[in-house]
């Protein structure tokens, strides 16, 4: 792919939505991807990842699980990142790369919460961010307090995102925010102790409350603001 181009479409992804860009090679990871199993991915050895913030404004009515307000920027953000990503596979398709917009929040598991792609794999892999104690892409920039989405392609794009060559490590330092608050006691000192079964049983109780009826929760998001920062 052109350079010309790429700095043509990012340029058309950041009036879309105020979103934090990281592209590269997933190759590594991409036999991981549950969406492998119901398509050929040979070749697709490229994936852009968005990182859009949630207003934090909305999320400080979250206390002891989701609040409407908190679904609704939820709802919308992943509505955002999904129209922008599907316009930046069409514009793929346009110049002959191959793409696909994998959604910013379908469940293919519900039982343990999996998707066609993880998008926090991804992100990771990109340079994003990092796993924080929640098991959540952490950013220097936002915390935790972003949704994400992934377009696969074949389209050569590297574009590192600010953690780029730091795979591995952590910018949690001392912060232990998230594991204080968990409503499920699921999250622990390091992300690989996080107990998902935990999550997933919260999360089915906070679907079943008025007006929620999603598989959603928001207590972690709401502490995770990033390294450094004060809580507001």
């Amino acid at each position: 792919m052109s350079n010309q181009f790429w700095q043509s479409l990012k340029q058309w992804i950041v009036d879309q939505a105020p979103v934090q860009i990281a592209a590269g090679e997933v190759r590594e990871i991409r036999g991981e991807f549950e969406l492998a199993k119901e398509m050929d991915l040979a070749g697709i050895d490229y994936a852009i990842s968005l990182a859009c913030p949630l207003p934090r404004a909305a999320l400080t009515g979250i206390a002891d699980g989701p609040t409407l307000l908190y679904k609704h920027v939820y709802t919308q953000v992943n509505y955002l990142l999904d129209r922008t990503a599907m316009g930046i596979a069409l514009r793929l398709m346009e110049a002959g790369h191959r793409a696909v917009p994998v959604a910013a929040s379908q469940l293919i598991d519900w039982r343990m919460l999996k998707a066609h792609v993880s998008h926090r794999h991804v992100a990771v892999h990109l340079g994003q961010g990092w796993f924080g104690r929640n098991n959540l892409l952490v950013t220097s920039w936002r915390g935790a307090q972003v949704r994400l989405v992934t377009v696969l392609t074949d389209a050569a794009i590297i574009e590192p995102g600010p953690w780029a060559g730091r795979r591995g490590e952590s910018g949690c330092g001392e912060c232990r925010r998230c594991v204080a608050v968990c409503p499920a006691g699921a999250i622990h000192e390091d992300h690989r102790g996080f107990e998902l079964n935990k999550c997933a049983e919260k999360t089915r109780e906070f679907e079943k409350l008025r007006g929620i009826g999603q598989r959603i929760c928001g207590v972690c998001v709401k502490a995770c603001i990033g390294p450094g920062k004060a809580p507001r």
